[in-house]
């Protein structure tokens, strides 16, 4: 295929999905960063996606709302979890989290084990189906994104812990089954490493620009060459976000200005 038979039908809803992940994950992703709990998104997208799975095994609609609901459950009492583990043992929640992480992934695994289908169901919520998204799976993100974004724009600096980790699975279980795990991690933290060092003004319009950049190029790209396009939109991002931060002002320069 060449750039003169792209077909823009593809490909476009499938940007649409990047940017409303991006929506919430870019502004959540600087608050990780912040609060220095950066696994957390891999956890909980783990567990969203153990919920998918839980919730396949009984033959429901993989597009259905129950499923939606089993995910936005498992996510939900995944960051109810980590909001007490945080309160008993706050000096150990990053090694906490990992834990999670590897039991919702192991636990996947074994759901699936007895499933002839069950290896493309799991590489399906790792990787993603992005490119083959369509118009109508968009209404629910959509929904969830205007509602998160509302939130996170009124009560972003006052949001508690708990208030943030369930804002936080909220925004995860959406993109979970939208983009799969390995890019709801990459659009959390990727932009948001990329840009850090800029001036505030200038840090979320970049970071916003590193993302749509980066799902553009990946999804072009995969289409031209026939390959996975999560992976390979994982790697443009990460890219881009390289060349962005290579252009950006260094720690020292911006320490000095301060």
């Amino acid at each position: 295929m060449t750039l003169g038979t792209l077909d823009l039908t593809i490909i476009l809803p499938a940007f649409l999905a990047g940017l409303l992940v991006l929506a919430t994950h870019i502004p959540l992703g600087a608050q990780v960063l912040k609060r220095g709990i950066v696994f957390i998104d891999l956890a909980i997208a783990q567990i969203a996606a153990l919920g998918v799975i839980v919730a396949g095994s009984g033959d429901l609609d993989p597009q259905g709302w129950a499923v939606q609901v089993a995910a936005g459950i498992a996510a939900l009492l995944g960051a109810l979890l980590l909001t007490w583990t945080e309160k008993r043992w706050p000096d150990v929640q990053e090694a906490q989290i990992g834990v999670m992480f590897i039991l919702a992934a192991t636990g996947g695994l074994l759901l699936v084990a007895h499933n002839p289908h069950g290896g493309e169901h799991l590489q399906d919520l790792l990787a993603g189906q992005i490119l083959w998204v369509r118009y109508q799976q968009l209404l629910a993100p959509l929904l969830g994104t205007v509602l998160i974004g509302a939130v996170l724009y009124f009560f972003n600096e006052r949001l508690s812990r708990l208030g943030f980790y369930l804002i936080f699975a909220l925004a995860v279980t959406a993109s979970v089954q939208l983009v799969g795990v390995y890019l709801v991690f990459t659009s959390l933290i990727v932009p948001s490493l990329a840009v850090r060092h800029y001036a505030d003004g200038k840090r979320l319009p970049l970071a916003y620009a590193v993302g749509a950049g980066g799902y553009l190029a990946g999804l072009v790209l995969s289409t031209l060459l026939d390959l996975p396009s999560g992976a390979l939109i994982v790697w443009c991002l990460t890219a881009l976000a390289i060349l962005v931060y290579a252009a950006g002002p260094k720690p020292q320069a911006q320490r000095q200005a301060h």
